[in-house]
């Protein structure tokens, strides 16, 4: 059956998402009906979905939600930053970050099994999204805080999604927190929190740079000496140490302190992160194509 009419095509179109010439293919295979070709379409994006589950994802969207006592972060990854601004892409990755709000998911794969509104669960939503976007689309992470006193959470840009749980203190305070974790990126929350060999390290490194004259020092200054170098460097990997970006004139720990408050959790994600971007020889690949090489 070949005269499918523009109108049938159309309406394929609105419903599945999926390119005119895919729509005018599934009626073509399916005689005209339409929702035998709704199936066709969705047999055949998942089948691209699997296709395409090898390729690199590394862009994408952090997305939070947030109720009283409990918020998430997810990270949603596409591979190019172009669908990162897809209206399909944005509307997906948000009803995500809904769904784990709401289900109560612990972790992704909990996520990926749980229901979608539209139907059928989020793994499946994700493959379904391939035959429209033509990209392979991972929920990659999921990061929940739970918490009796306030939480703070900031996306910056999309890329960077930050929840903060305070025991005390204001919303303000722990939305401000979280965009301090944002931009400065801490390693620890508070000086206890370095590590042991992290502290050994530290210290190796400042005896190795003294000069002659300070090595030869007695003990108790050479200590005092190395004591606050290391201190210095604890200051600046950890949160509380670290000068606050709305303030600073004050630490974070200042902040916290003049509210009553502290630290519960910090969670910080990063588009991306952990994953290793393969690059791409562009005229390697032309003539690799073209048998040249």
């Amino acid at each position: 059956m070949s005269n499918i009419s523009a109108q049938l095509v159309k309406e394929l179109r609105e419903r599945s998402g999926a390119g005119m010439m895919e729509c005018k293919k599934a009626l073509v295979e399916n005689n005209g009906d339409i929702e035998a070709a709704m199936e066709w379409l969705r047999k055949s994006g998942l089948a691209k979905a699997d296709k395409k589950a090898g390729r690199v994802a590394a862009e994408g969207r952090i997305v939070a939600a947030q109720a009283a006592g409990k918020a998430v972060l997810v990270e949603v990854n596409c591979e190019t930053d172009f669908v990162t601004k897809n209206p399909d892409f944005v509307k997906f990755s948000d009803a995500v970050a809904d769904v784990a709000l709401k289900s109560g998911a612990a972790d992704v794969n909990a996520l990926k099994a749980a229901a979608y509104p539209a139907g059928g669960t989020v793994e499946e939503a994700a493959k379904a999204l391939v035959a429209t976007i033509g990209e392979n689309i991972q929920v990659r992470r999921l990061a929940r805080v739970e918490n009796d006193g306030v939480i703070g959470s900031y996306v910056h840009g999309g890329r960077i999604g930050v929840l903060v749980a305070l025991k005390g203190g204001s919303e303000e305070l722990a939305k401000g927190v979280a965009m301090h974790v944002a931009a400065m990126s801490p390693q620890y929350v508070k000086a206890e929190d370095v590590p042991a060999e992290f502290l050994a390290k530290e210290k190796e490194i400042a005896l190795a740079a003294m000069s002659d004259k300070e090595k030869n020092k007695p003990a108790d200054i050479l200590e005092k000496i190395v004591s606050g170098k290391v201190n210095k460097i604890v200051s600046e990997v950890t949160l509380v140490g670290q000068p606050y970006v709305l303030d600073t004139n004050v630490t974070v720990g200042d902040a916290l302190k003049k509210e009553g408050a502290d630290v519960a959790a910090v969670v910080r994600l990063a588009v991306g992160e952990g994953i290793e971007k393969v690059e791409e020889d562009f005229a390697a690949e032309v003539m690799k194509q073209a048998g040249l090489a």
